[in-house]
C-alpha cells in the first residue's frame, strides 16, 4: 500500500500516540464534570501549574481569526469577592426570571467562590461579525481552547466548572479586572484542587440514540 502522505504532511504524523494507552486519555475526557463542592479552598493552586494548562489550551484548533486567545488569571482576594458578588446577583436575577430555584450544588459555588485559589477568564480579543456564520467561527476559535484547558486541569486534579453568567455583565467585570475594550469575555472557570470527590461519566443518551448515518434521522 503506497504511502499517502507528502512532505507536507510528516508534522502530522504522531508516532508516539500510536502507542499510547488511551484508557487514561478517554476518563479524563468522559469525567470532566463540573466541580462545585468537595474543592479544597485552602491548597493553593501553582502559577506554573495553571500555565502549563494554559499551554495545552492553546494547542486547541484555530480558525481564521489566528491566536486571539488571551487568559486572565485573578488570584487578588478583592476582585475574587466582587467578581463573586456580581455573579450572585446575575444567578438570582436568572433564577427569578425563569421561576426556579437555585440548585443546591450551584449555592455552595455561589457561596465560595471567593475562597476559590484562582478564576480564570478566557478572552479573546476582538468582537463576533453580525453573520451567523462569523459567530460560529468567532466562538469556535476561542470555546475549543477553554475546554481544552478545563481537561487539562482535570488531569491534574484540579477541579472547575463551565460558567458563563458573566456575560451578562460584562462591562462591570472589565472594570473591576481593567480588562480594555475590544477584549470580550467568554468564560470564567472557578478553579481548585478536588477534595474526596468522585468524578465518573455522566448518564447520557448512547451515541446510536444521537448519530445518523448519510440522512438525517437514518440510523
Amino acid at each position: 500500500m503506497t504511502n499517502s502522505l507528502n512532505a507536507d504532511d510528516a508534522d502530522l504524523v504522531d508516532t508516539d500516540f500510536i502507542d499510547t494507552d488511551t484508557v487514561h486519555i478517554d476518563r479524563v475526557l468522559s469525567t470532566t464534570r463540573s466541580v462545585r463542592r468537595k474543592l479544597d479552598f485552602e491548597r493553593p493552586v501553582e502559577q506554573q501549574v495553571i500555565e502549563d494548562c494554559i499551554s495545552i489550551a492553546t494547542q486547541a484548533p484555530v480558525g481564521m481569526g489566528g491566536e486571539n486567545w488571551r487568559f486572565l488569571v485573578v488570584r487578588d482576594e478583592r476582585k475574587k469577592s466582587q467578581v463573586a458578588g456580581v455573579y450572585q446577583e446575575v444567578m438570582h436575577e436568572l433564577t427569578a426570571a425563569r421561576g426556579i430555584s437555585i440548585k443546591a450544588t450551584h449555592q455552595a459555588l455561589m457561596d465560595r467562590m471567593h475562597e476559590m485559589p484562582a478564576l480564570i477568564f478566557v478572552c479573546v480579543i476582538g468582537q463576533p461579525e453580525s453573520s451567523y456564520s462569523s459567530n460560529v467561527a468567532f466562538f469556535g476559535s476561542i470555546l475549543p481552547a477553554a475546554w481544552s484547558l478545563m481537561l487539562a486541569l482535570r488531569a491534574r486534579g484540579i477541579g472547575t466548572t463551565w460558567t458563563s453568567l458573566l456575560s451578562a455583565r460584562e462591562a462591570e467585570i472589565a472594570g473591576i479586572l481593567d480588562i480594555p475594550e475590544g477584549v470580550m469575555q467568554t468564560v470564567m472557570l472557578p478553579i481548585a484542587y478536588t477534595k474526596d470527590a468522585r468524578l465518573k461519566p455522566a448518564d447520557r443518551l448512547a451515541a446510536g440514540e444521537v448519530t445518523f448515518v448519510d440522512t438525517w434521522g437514518s440510523r
